[in-house]
């Protein structure tokens, strides 16, 4: 894993010094750090996080622009905060918290959680992955099962028109591949 920058001081600088493409560049590295903040930190869903993190940046650029930051080198921080009060609001606003933002510290997910949300994320961009190295026909198989978890081998041997035994063999064959691909990529 790369390492992850925190100090975006530079960020206020080139926005003070009208260095737009600078700002644009370190811009496009921010945002999508402040969208995983929301989500893995709040819970946020992909919509949700996008919507308030442009939001909170919006008002923090505003109050760069009015020259209110006295440390830039906390612009991180202030982001951050930004982004956490602006989901706040949104979600107070869709009615998720009838109380004031303070009484709902304990909507945040602790931090064991937020690590089991990203290593969850990351095993579905690995399953996806390795459903795209299976063939046409046995992915579809399979995604049959994804799509309905709850199927019966009966409901799947007559969809497939194959047998009850060759429902399960297929599946167990199929779940295997799968298997060791997520290991396989997993170790990468």
């Amino acid at each position: 894993m790369s390492s992850s920058r925190v100090d975006y001081s530079e960020l206020v600088v080139a926005l003070q010094e009208n260095r737009k493409g600078k700002a644009n560049d370190l811009l496009e590295e921010l945002l999508p750090r402040l969208i995983d903040y929301l989500k893995v930190t709040m819970g946020a869903d992909e919509q949700d996080a996008e919507e308030c993190v442009q939001q909170a940046v919006l008002n923090v650029l505003e109050q760069i622009n009015k020259d209110n930051i006295r440390k830039e080198k906390y612009i991180f921080m202030y982001m951050i905060r930004a982004c956490r009060h602006e989901y706040y609001r949104y979600a107070k606003d869709k009615n998720k918290f009838n109380h004031p933002i303070e009484d709902h510290e304990q909507h945040m997910i602790d931090p064991a959680e937020q690590y089991e949300n990203l290593l969850e994320e990351e095993r579905q961009e690995i399953l996806k992955e390795c459903l795209k190295e299976l063939r046409a026909k046995s992915r579809r198989f399979i995604e049959y099962f994804i799509d309905k978890p709850q199927a019966t081998t009966k409901q799947a041997s007559d969809h497939f028109n194959i047998s009850g035994a060759n429902v399960r063999t297929k599946k167990s064959r199929i779940l295997s591949r799968l298997h060791h691909c997520v290991k396989r990529k997993s170790n990468q």
